[in-house]
């Protein structure tokens, strides 16, 4: 089988790729894709970047195009070169912060990208397109609920609104055009690799460089937190097993608010709370997200198999050996 893997040099999109080609190991009664070759499309900007897939680069069933998903010749070329089975769609600009004060490169890879690659993988003829999105979509959940697939979506920043608008591009095109795309819907990922803007990895970044560490407001919002290893492992089953244009929430049921999140890491690192420092809020913040995930585990077999703890230590081990991996992406003094 051969696979399209756009955005495969960030976060969650290298962890499949070293995934697919043996590195990274399933977890227990994971799947075994079929891999015949895997293209990664990646634009590489500063979340993307090659060292990423560094296990992977010599591997002859590897194939690294750098470009943009909202090129439309450019994925032409690709898919004709590379005759793919499967496209799997992990592009995108994530990071809310960023979404707050300029949302144009949102709209561009989220909304317009996810557009060209249907429609380009319309025209090639290709068969499984995945959808990769947030638990974001859905919004703010009460206490006490959960957003189920048929939820309405309720996005409160630009980033999650344009993840939205690429999930209904890709059940119009099941409806209009009887694509076979499916869409996972994934709550807070944790692991190796992420960008030090992120929330875990900025924590222990600032936390080993002895700065600062800023929380939002009072810091009880809560998250879902999934090791990236077991996401992949939903991802996979969700291409090779998903249902023509049904949506998977991949939630793992581990709840944290963020404080909990931040003093676990200070209490494995073994630095000082009092390094927390508190910042204003940041606009149209959602309290709480909460995924129910019950159709993944009825007809994908799907569940998280690492609890919070050991994952939050599986990654800060892995900060504290890879300092040269995230030194380099900090500012040069305290922000």
């Amino acid at each position: 089988m051969r696979w399209l893997v756009t955005g495969g040099c960030g976060f969650i999109g290298s962890a499949l790729v070293r995934r697919l080609l043996g590195v990274d190991p399933p977890p227990p009664g994971g799947v075994q894709a079929p891999v015949e070759r895997v293209v990664v499309l990646d634009a590489l900007t500063y979340a993307g970047r090659r060292e990423n897939l560094a296990p992977c680069l010599d591997d002859p069933r590897l194939a690294l195009v750098h470009g943009d998903i909202a090129d439309a010749a450019l994925v032409r070329r690709v898919l004709e070169e590379h005759r793919p089975s499967a496209l799997l769609n992990l592009a995108a600009e994530s990071h809310v912060d960023r979404s707050l004060t300029g949302s144009s490169p949102f709209l561009h890879t989220n909304v317009q990208g996810a557009q060209v690659l249907l429609e380009a993988w319309r025209a090639y003829g290709g068969g499984r397109f995945l959808q990769v999105s947030t638990d974001e979509v859905y919004g703010s959940m009460a206490e006490g609920q959960s957003a189920s697939e048929a939820s309405p979506l309720a996005p409160s920043s630009p980033y999650a609104a344009s993840k939205a608008a690429g999930d209904l591009l890709v059940l119009a095109a099941v409806r209009s055009w009887g694509l076979d795309a499916v869409i996972t819907r994934s709550c807070n990922n944790l692991g190796p690799r992420q960008h030090p803007e992120k929330l875990i990895p900025l924590m222990i970044a600032h936390a080993l460089q002895g700065w600062d560490l800023p929380v939002y407001g009072s810091g009880l919002n809560v998250r879902d937190w999934v090791l990236v290893h077991d996401n992949c492992e939903g991802l996979l089953r969700a291409a090779l097993m998903g249902r023509q244009g049904r949506v998977y929430n991949l939630g793992a049921g581990q709840e944290r608010d963020n404080l909990q999140v931040v003093r676990g890491v200070l209490a494995q690192i073994g630095a000082d709370p009092a390094l927390i420092r508190r910042v204003a809020d940041r606009p149209g913040h959602d309290w709480r997200y909460s995924l129910d995930s019950r159709r993944a585990l009825d007809e994908l077999g799907w569940s998280a198999t690492v609890p919070f703890e050991p994952a939050l230590e599986q990654t800060v081990r892995w900060y504290l050996e890879h300092r040269s991996w995230w030194e380099p992406l900090l500012p040069e003094e305290a922000p």
